[in-house]
């Protein structure tokens, strides 16, 4: 038999057609399916653009509260509870919605963009205790502006609701991280202080965040120490607190004498802080002690800090700059002279008891409707018994009588019991 005689057996074989038909159709679904990956990846490379913004980021919770705005669809939401203290001192609720895991999709500026919001459920954040979670934005562009765009408004939008408040921030880890709920600014003119002072530190610290250039053309770091001292409760944090809400900076609390602070992560820590911020290192006295009285018991720190690791952070190698870092203390004499010198320490200023000044300013401000004459009379009654008082002992004086300003004048002496 010819080999053309049994090509044509072969065609007219029922079992061999069906079986060369699944085979071709098979190959056609294999090159169909290969095809149509080729074509994702080229629809993906050269039509679509993706943005992956992770949890750890600081614009993720911006973006997360910026979808919510503009996704108006989305009916999957997560909710987060907050609470705001109103002007009369009422506690309001406020709920916010942001997109709960899973996908949504919404259009901006012509373009539709997809969302999905991942959580991975077996890899935690060791600091907070959440899970890790991803935000991936996929839009039908070419053009990085749009995300750009995105995320400038998400940021404008998170600062909006931040105006007229104080942020604290205090040391997770190797990070910082916001404490508690943002605080209304408190102005600076609530903070009594002695004549010229407020004034003084305050125009000190302009001049500083407004030259940056001037300490750059002389080789000179650029960075600020302040140092407040003087006895408890006559206002050093409350400037602090005051001061920073007229610079509109936020305040990094750091505690020196916690056990788990070393020498490495305050270094780290100090030149992570985030930006236009205040460093705030209090009782700094409780901390560190002049190297003469190291030997005593009674002034030994409980961190594992040195006083070497400190002066290196403040005025070392690797210390950063654009800083501000305000120390206080109750014990100035305790102090070693190499943490409060000249580049380490630029400004101290003594805040000490009540002067007659503060003590008029003070009675004026509780006591308006009375006449200018009864506060100076107040102030000078209370001088004339030559003992020391703290403005916060002056204060809760003052809230004893919140409403009548006379029976402050005829009780002076009950200051001091």
């Amino acid at each position: 038999m010819a080999i053309s005689d049994y090509i044509a057996a072969l065609k007219d074989n029922p079992y061999f057609g069906a079986g060369f038909g699944l085979v071709t159709v098979g190959a056609f679904l294999a090159l169909a399916k290969k095809g149509a990956q080729y074509g994702t990846i080229a629809l993906r490379r050269h039509l679509l653009m993706t943005l992956e913004v992770p949890s750890k980021d600081k614009s993720y919770y911006w973006l997360l509260h910026w979808i919510t705005v503009n996704a108006r669809r989305a009916q999957h939401l997560s909710v987060e509870t907050t609470f705001q203290q109103s002007e009369s001192g009422k506690i309001n609720t406020q709920f916010d919605f942001v997109p709960s895991p899973g996908n949504h999709y919404f259009r901006y500026k012509n373009t539709w963009i997809w969302v999905e919001r991942n959580r991975e459920k077996q890899m935690i954040d060791l600091h907070t205790g959440t899970p890790w979670e991803t935000v991936t934005l996929t839009a039908i562009s070419r053009n990085r502006q749009l995300f750009f765009d995105i995320l400038n408004q998400a940021r404008e939008m998170a600062l909006l609701k931040q105006e007229g408040k104080t942020i604290m921030y205090t040391a997770m880890g190797s990070e910082w991280r916001q404490f508690g709920y943002p605080r209304k600014r408190r102005p600076l003119s609530s903070v009594i202080l002695d004549s010229e002072i407020a004034e003084d530190i305050l125009g000190d610290a302009q001049e500083f965040i407004n030259n940056p250039k001037w300490y750059s053309d002389r080789g000179i770091p650029y960075r600020r120490g302040y140092l407040l001292h003087g006895p408890p409760g006559c206002g050093k944090s409350s400037f602090i607190m005051a001061l920073a809400g007229e610079l509109q900076y936020s305040i990094c609390m750091m505690n020196l004498s916690e056990r788990s602070l070393s020498d490495d992560r305050l270094n780290h820590l100090m030149n992570v802080a985030p930006q236009q911020s205040i460093i705030l290192l209090e009782d700094i006295d409780a901390a560190f002690v002049s190297r003469e009285d190291s030997n005593d018991a009674k002034y030994q720190g409980m961190g594992r800090v040195t006083l070497s690791g400190l002066l290196n952070t403040l005025d070392g190698v690797a210390s950063t700059e654009a800083r501000i870092v305000f120390m206080t203390t109750n014990y100035i004499e305790r102090l070693d002279p190499a943490l409060i010198r000249p580049g380490r320490v630029d400004y101290k200023a003594h805040i000490g008891y009540a002067t007659q000044h503060q003590l008029r300013q003070m009675f004026y401000r509780f006591y308006p409707e009375l006449d200018v004459s009864a506060a100076e009379e107040f102030a000078v009654r209370a001088v004339e018994f030559k003992r020391p008082i703290s403005i916060a002992a002056v204060q809760g004086f003052f809230m004893m009588h919140k409403s009548d300003g006379h029976a402050v004048l005829k009780n002076v002496e009950k200051l001091w019991s």
